[in-house]
């Protein structure tokens, strides 16, 4: 099987790299840290029996998104699947203060992959098989004062990922998207958090193992499933008083 991994130089991304080279699968790794990818895969090319691809594409620009889809030597009819393990967070991104990286942090986190799968799902439809796995965040669940174009592309990205599962329900085309809580990754480093950091190993585990199943939506971990349901249910007038606690 044939995989193409968005943002797979770092943390999770990278832990899906390994546990899918494990099970022989070839890869397709792209991320704009060229160097880190070229470490990647001499390790799974001399650890496992895969053959592993890699490309420079810096998902915060447009036009490297788009030089690296119209790419002719790069097989895409191949894939049987493609999986968005991709994040950017900026500490500019409040609402005097984000200036040119506006763009960038929309870019990186919803657009490139609606410009990534609009270039697969022609192939997937014609097979009538393939698989798309994207991974949302728990910022998305509630307006913030900071990051909140991190937060609001995530929301984006939700409402994206449930209009996919609603146009394939009745294919073979499966749709899995996993909503985020704190993990233990570069974004969440010497961060004071309420609440435990998860393992990107172990969740990068938990996709392999439902990679067959269709229209999944999971919170990870779970319990983030519980406090984003409790959140929705706060009515607004509460939710503005509680604003001020929320970075």
């Amino acid at each position: 099987m044939n995989y193409l991994i968005v943002g797979a130089s770092s943390g999770l991304g990278r832990d899906l790299a390994y546990a899918l080279s494990k099970k022989t699968h070839n890869l397709i790794l792209i991320s704009r840290d060229v160097r880190d990818l070229v470490a990647i895969k001499s390790d799974l090319e001399n650890r496992f029996k895969t053959k592993i691809s890699t490309y420079s594409v810096d998902l915060a620009s447009e036009t490297s998104v788009i030089a690296f889809l119209d790419n002719k030597e790069i097989e895409f009819s191949l894939l049987d699947g493609i999986l968005f393990p991709v994040g950017m967070m900026s500490d500019n991104d409040f609402i005097t203060g984000l200036n040119s990286k506006a763009e960038q942090i929309v870019n990186a986190n919803f657009l490139s992959i609606v410009k990534f799968t609009e270039k697969i799902i022609p192939i997937f439809k014609k097979k009538n098989n393939g698989l798309i796995v994207g991974f949302g965040s728990i910022a998305s669940s509630l307006g913030r004062r900071k990051n909140i174009l991190y937060s609001a592309s995530k929301r984006a990205l939700n409402s994206y990922f449930e209009s996919l599962t609603a146009s394939f329900e009745n294919s073979h085309i499966n749709i899995q998207f996993y909503i985020l809580g704190y993990l233990d990754t570069n974004l969440a480093f010497d961060k004071k958090l309420s609440l435990p950091k998860a393992s990107t190993k172990q969740l990068a585990l938990e996709v392999i193992k439902n990679m067959k199943k269709n229209n999944i939506r999971k919170y990870y971990p779970i319990w983030w499933g519980l406090i984003s349901y409790f959140i929705s249910l706060i009515p607004f007038v509460v939710i503005k008083k509680i604003f001020k606690f929320i970075k």
